[in-house]
């Protein structure tokens, strides 16, 4: 006889090639496996009306910080129920800025990090749109935070427009190429050791040794092999779950730099991780796809009430 299936899974992704694919069919072969009426495929999209319904009890979503009509199609989801990973409410309101100030709330160290005005006006603004500004005293900023200086988007990933600058003429000559992006100046962390982490479900991490110096498709494989010392483990991986639960991240990748012994916290806002076997490698890449299967599998099976935000508010003192 065949089963009938009462929860959908849905995977909503791009131009990806291996990691969804490899999910989806990872996520099937469980629930036949555990007799699970449960099965995963692709996100239906078409138009949406505001009396839209939605056949997945929960969706992955791969895509949507870079098509905004699937991110209005995901907070309709949750509007109706869907649980989404990771929500997008919350992920459309965060920044790299605001997580440092989260980071330092959870005892995470983070590199000291100034927000900087955008260089060109936004569209539709005027001067007169920005009356409360006062000019940069770049004096103060550079002393603040020494150089060099990496200066990179507050909402951006994927290294875009990020530029490591030695010299004020450096900087501002790279500041000048920024256009209206909200951009940020963060002191740079000289490490001996960089280590970047997947968290899944606010439980479980794997560290892998990244060299961030090296081309993208060489990061993971040039570090391979680098051995962890057991109190790194033990640090990086309170630090990031930590970083995870503060934010309410289910997928999330935490990059951490060492120096002096001491992990900072560079970026943890990669809410969308690269998953490519060709990038991560064999296995980092069977680690994810397995655990994210059990992860989505355990939260059709057990769903939870909708969560705003992480514990941040709590931690940070606001909470009413």
């Amino acid at each position: 006889m065949t089963q009938v299936v009462n929860k959908r899974i849905g995977l909503l992704f791009g131009m990806e090639d291996t990691f969804p694919w490899a999910l989806m069919n990872e996520i099937n072969e469980l629930a036949k496996k555990n007799g699970d009426a449960i099965e995963c495929g692709l996100v239906k999209i078409s138009f949406l009306t505001q009396e839209q319904s939605f056949e997945d009890s929960v969706i992955l979503d791969r895509i949507s910080h870079e098509v905004p009509f699937y991110r209005t199609f995901l907070k309709c989801a949750v509007a109706r129920g869907v649980d989404v990973v990771n929500n997008p409410i919350w992920w459309s309101a965060d920044d790299k800025f605001f997580d440092n100030l989260v980071a330092i709330g959870a005892n995470v160290a983070v590199p000291k990090t100034v927000l900087v005005p955008h260089k060109e006006r936004p569209p539709n603004t005027t001067e007169k749109s920005f009356r409360n500004m006062d000019m940069v005293d770049w004096d103060r900023v550079f002393g603040y935070l020494g150089f060099p200086i990496f200066l990179k988007p507050a909402n951006g990933g994927g290294w875009k427009d990020v530029t490591k600058c030695d010299t004020p003429e450096e900087f501002f000559a790279a500041y000048d190429k920024t256009r209206d992006l909200e951009m940020m100046a963060q002191e740079a962390i000289d490490f001996t050791d960089y280590y970047r982490c997947y968290v899944v479900g606010r439980k479980r991490v794997r560290i892998m040794p990244y060299a961030p110096k090296e081309p993208h498709h060489l990061r993971y494989e040039a570090a391979r092999g680098r051995a962890v010392p057991a109190a790194m483990v033990e640090r990086v991986t309170k630090g990031a779950l930590a970083l995870c639960e503060a934010l309410g991240y289910d997928l999330n990748t935490v990059e951490f730099a060492v120096r002096d012994g001491v992990p900072y916290a560079i970026d943890f806002m990669n809410c969308a991780p690269d998953a490519d076997l060709a990038s991560v490698g064999q296995e980092n890449f069977n680690w994810i796809v397995r655990a994210m299967a059990e992860y989505l599998v355990d939260r059709v099976k057990h769903p939870r009430s909708f969560e705003s935000t992480g514990t941040w508010p709590r931690l940070l003192g606001i909470a009413k």
